[in-house]
């Protein structure tokens, strides 16, 4: 896989919508909300081309039953794929471009997280240039290993979580 770091694509948030839609109607019964996550979500941040969509839904056991539909319009099923509680769906192979990161609604923890993060970089805009251009060195630094590039985030990650956390429940 080639990681490659781009500007802030306005598209995105059409391309999110197009997508959902589809899964939408797959999970029709099951799905409580879903939402637009990670770097592709927040305008102006550098990112990995990649559109990550977080489904919600009621009860996560039966949304194996909906790996042929999800097959079906291009995503590979991997189950968990190393965090409990999740369904972890990939489209595009090598050169992916969505993944879907489906909790059950009373996850309470993960779905705040990623949001969290999200909703905190959108007003804090140092922060956004901060990690844009660390993402931006480590796929300079790792271009063809994304565990290097992943490695290479994670404390940083770990930290802006915590903060994004913290200012949530301040201005909840």
């Amino acid at each position: 896989m080639n990681i490659v770091v781009t500007n802030y694509d306005e598209n995105w948030p059409e391309l999110f919508k197009k997508e959902a839609c589809k899964i939408h109607e797959i999970l029709e019964d099951e799905i409580v909300e879903i939402h637009h996550i990670g770097s592709t979500a927040v305008p102006n941040l550098k990112a990995k081309p990649i559109i990550d969509i977080m489904p919600v839904v009621k009860n996560i056991e039966v949304v194996d039953q909906y790996n042929r539909k999800m097959i079906e319009i291009g995503y590979e099923p991997l189950g968990e794929f190393g965090m409990k509680g999740r369904r972890y769906f990939r489209k595009g192979g090598e050169n992916r471009t969505h993944q879907v990161h489906i909790f059950q609604c009373n996850n309470t923890f993960e779905i705040e997280r990623h949001l969290a993060v999200r909703d905190y970089l959108r007003p804090h805009k140092h922060v956004l240039i901060e990690y844009g251009k660390l993402k931006e060195q480590l796929a300079t630094e790792f271009p063809k290993d994304i565990e290097g590039y992943s490695l290479g985030k994670e404390k940083y990650v770990k930290g802006l979580e915590q903060r994004a956390l913290a200012w949530l429940k301040i201005n909840e």
